[in-house]
């Protein structure tokens, strides 16, 4: 991709990739691993990526697609209902009216019946502007930044995010940095969220708890020890409450990236914690946001 062409454009040329696959595999189960491998989206961020360009999650966009393209094929075609419902996808025919009728407000039979009835506007996520998120919240312009390799100890917990034991997780490894005498100048706080929780279940979502450290540690018990790869950043100072963090990640995704030249490299985003939540109050918390990028 050149510098001069415009990034939204680029990501919709392979938003349509994904569409046209789910548009032509209705009738059969869609693997959300094929689309990111077919869009060539990086396998970090797809969900991510996908929901700024469609306005809704993946798995929405194909869970309305095949209940409006049932509402098409049931006002504009003879087909049976339970024909047309293994035509969208569905496994079974009450399958599909369960979710016609949550999605529309009538039944599959009744909206044949009458095919004057107006069916009600789908309700699906709006992207939030760059105008709110401005207002709204106190973060900076990204400074593009080269990081170099890092060595940390971190602990995996997996959960809802906000149900996570962060304060006995950071405890631990820094017990481990006494013990191992790893203490030196320059100790930073790095989260690592791997999953979007608007995506992934509360109880597959995976979150380290790193410690950046300059000496060589050795892994105990639940803790392990790993290097962070480096490399370009997009790197964003947030001002603010930790609960907005999903918020700040919208901005990122949905306005920023997509109207700009860069590209998004296989790695995991970072949180850098600067603040002491113990010390500081919420809404003055300071959060570094590293979001891999070439």
């Amino acid at each position: 991709m050149t510098l001069k062409q415009n990034n939204k454009a680029f990501y919709n040329q392979k938003l349509n990739v994904i569409i046209e696959y789910i548009h032509n595999h209705l009738d059969s189960k869609i693997d959300i691993k094929t689309l990111a491998e077919i869009s060539h989206f990086s396998p970090f961020h797809f969900h991510r990526i996908s929901r700024a360009l469609l306005g809704e999650p993946i798995g929405a966009y194909i869970s309305r697609t095949r209940v409006e393209t049932a509402a098409k094929m049931i006002r504009y075609t003879s087909l049976d209902i339970e024909s047309i419902a293994y035509n969208v996808g569905f496994e079974t025919p009450s399958s599909l009216s369960k979710k016609f009728k949550n999605h529309f407000g009538v039944s599959p039979t009744a909206y044949r019946k009458n095919k004057l009835f107006t069916i009600k506007k789908t309700n699906t996520m709006e992207t939030t502007s760059s105008a709110k998120h401005n207002k709204n919240l106190n973060i900076k312009k990204p400074k593009i930044l080269d990081i170099e390799d890092k060595k940390c100890m971190y602990i995996r917990m997996q959960g809802a995010y906000q149900s996570l034991d962060y304060p006995s997780a950071w405890k631990k490894l820094w017990e481990q940095v006494k013990e191992q005498k790893l203490f030196t100048a320059g100790i930073e706080h790095i989260g690592l969220a791997h999953d979007d929780p608007k995506v992934t279940d509360e109880d597959k979502i995976r979150y380290d708890s790193c410690l950046i450290i300059r000496k060589d540690a050795k892994a105990t018990g639940d803790i392990g020890v790993k290097t962070l790869k480096g490399g370009k950043f997009a790197t964003f100072l947030y001002q603010g409450n930790y609960e907005c963090f999903s918020d700040v990640y919208d901005y990122i995704f949905n306005e920023w990236l997509l109207n700009n030249d860069y590209e998004l490299r296989d790695e995991v985003v970072r949180e850098k914690y600067i603040s002491n939540p113990e010390r500081v109050e919420p809404h003055k918390l300071k959060t570094e946001f590293y979001i891999p990028i070439k």
